[in-house]
């Protein structure tokens, strides 16, 4: 694509902007970009310290707190520190900050805890089994609904699983 500004370099910045619930988008070259003070790769403004910093910090304004003199009690790295750069300082960190970074997680990730994927090719047994408990927590609960026919038909699928689960083994 090319730069909606100039229309002869190769678009490569894409900033959008929502103001009032009206979205634009403007694609861009390096040059134009920074030309229009849109961006610079040697801004700060874009520094992967100052985009954690903020989502760390939403509230730019607010004092230093109590939140920012926590310190990891096994390489002292105070959570301000932290905050500021982005950058843990050990594994024990996570224990020590553990409730300020649970709810910072979820805002990044939308939840804090990992699902992962699981690979095509070699992740048949590992997805077998996964479908195996699900199949079990829905037994219990149809059992607990009181939910019989149902329960067979489950109790049928997971004695297929594991058969199939065994005959992979071997």
């Amino acid at each position: 694509m090319l730069c909606q500004n100039c229309e002869q370099n190769e678009a490569n910045v894409h900033i959008t902007r929502i103001i009032n619930g009206e979205k634009t988008e403007v694609f861009l070259c390096e040059e134009c970009a920074e030309e229009k003070g849109q961006f610079s790769l040697e801004s700060e403004a874009f520094s992967f310290q100052n985009l954690l910093s903020g989502i760390l910090n939403p509230d730019v304004s607010s004092s230093v707190s109590r939140e920012a003199a926590l310190k990891c009690e096994n390489c002292g790295l105070k959570y301000g520190e932290f905050s500021e750069t982005g950058i843990l300082g050990c594994a024990e960190c996570y224990d020590q900050f553990s409730e300020r970074l649970e709810p910072l997680i979820k805002r990044i990730q939308g939840s804090s805890q990992h699902e992962g994927k699981v690979p095509k090719r070699k992740g048949g047994d590992l997805r077998l089994r996964n479908k195996l408990n699900h199949l079990r927590e829905e037994l219990d609960q149809v059992i607990a609904e009181e939910n019989f026919e149902k329960a067979a038909e489950l109790r049928d699928q997971i004695y297929e699983l594991e058969d199939r689960l065994g005959s992979e083994q071997k």
